[in-house]
């Protein structure tokens, strides 16, 4: 294990969930839990077993950490070990403090030319990587991303550079549209009052073509039908946004389709990828981080990210750094 001196941390929709709810789904808040799990930081003191890292190495944290070598681990899945330990997932605490320990294996060091905030932007841009290689997108894959929210901005940077040769947001806020096209997004669309099926004909409109895949990011039960009706014969369709527990939809339509339904839960060995993509320059996340709070104002950063404020709220965990 690894103590660290935290540095930036990321404000996740599920953290705001915990807040206000005290669960999602079958994850319930029992007992006082510490949120945040999109983090980077400072190694302050290392383990007698670590030899990869050091005192004053910068890093970058996956959450995610398997607590037994389990038939998920062996086969390269791990984010789907039943007993994983996962920061500010109950009863785990999160890394939204001054100090932290995690397991050495699951803190990546940082190239000098990738920024702590870049470090704590790794986690949401995880779950981009995961879902566009779950969906296959690939060199001119045309691709609906649907809600632009930071997840829904993050699948926008990832399929664009895993080769998309067109994509297409949709949302209801013009704002956050707007971030999709800073981003790299090729079309956006303004969702008022449609039905589903009128959404999928505007995207298909607009892309010129039906997408081969469609990211869903909302969890809201009309996107995703409207994504099924959107996604092209013979195409995927990733859910990555959680809604209710039940949800309606036209599986007829997928299935006589031949449209597969795939689902993604979290990510795993998407850290070294990330990495690699911010040192080489290929891929720019700084539009993203839209707030800063220092760690004592992070009731003002949480009421932030609740009123749906710009996009990704960033706590600063250490006050003698204004570096970002």
């Amino acid at each position: 294990e690894v103590l660290l001196r935290m540095h930036s941390v990321g404000i996740c929709g599920s953290d705001v969930h915990y807040w206000q709810h005290g669960r999602i789904g079958d994850f319930v808040v029992k007992e006082p839990m510490v949120l945040g799990h999109e983090a980077s930081g400072t190694v302050v003191k290392v383990g007698s077993g670590v030899t990869h890292l050091k005192p004053g190495d910068r890093v970058a944290i996956e959450p995610g950490v398997p607590r037994e070598v389990d038939e998920f681990c062996k086969s390269g899945r791990y984010n789907l070990s039943p007993t994983i330990f996962f920061c500010a997932t109950p009863p785990d605490d999160g890394n939204l403090c001054r100090y932290y320990k995690h397991s050495a294996s699951y803190c990546y060091k940082l190239p000098d030319n990738v920024t702590f905030e870049e470090g704590a932007l790794i986690e949401p841009l995880s779950v981009g990587i995961h879902a566009c290689k779950r969906a296959g997108v690939t060199l001119g894959s045309k691709v609906f991303v649907s809600g632009s929210g930071p997840i829904g901005l993050v699948n926008v940077i990832i399929a664009k550079m895993m080769g998309a040769a067109s994509v297409v947001v949709t949302d209801i806020s013009a704002s956050r549209l707007q971030k999709a096209k800073e981003v790299g997004a090729d079309f956006i669309v303004q969702v008022k009052n449609e039905t589903p099926q009128e959404v999928a004909s505007k995207v298909e409109s607009v892309l010129g073509c039906m997408p081969e895949i469609t990211v869903e990011c909302t969890g809201v039960q009309a996107c995703i039908q409207a994504g099924i009706y959107a996604t092209r014969s013979g195409g995927t369709l990733v859910l990555v946004g959680l809604g209710p527990e039940m949800v309606t939809v036209p599986i007829v339509n997928a299935a006589v389709r031949e449209v597969d339904i795939r689902g993604i839960f979290r990510y795993c060995n998407t850290w070294p990828v990330a990495i690699a993509l911010l040192a080489s320059k290929r891929i720019n996340v700084k539009p993203l981080v839209t707030h800063r709070f220092p760690l004592e104002k992070a009731l003002e950063a949480f009421e932030t990210t609740k009123r749906g404020e710009g996009v990704k709220v960033m706590l600063k965990c250490d006050p003698n750094d204004q570096n970002p």
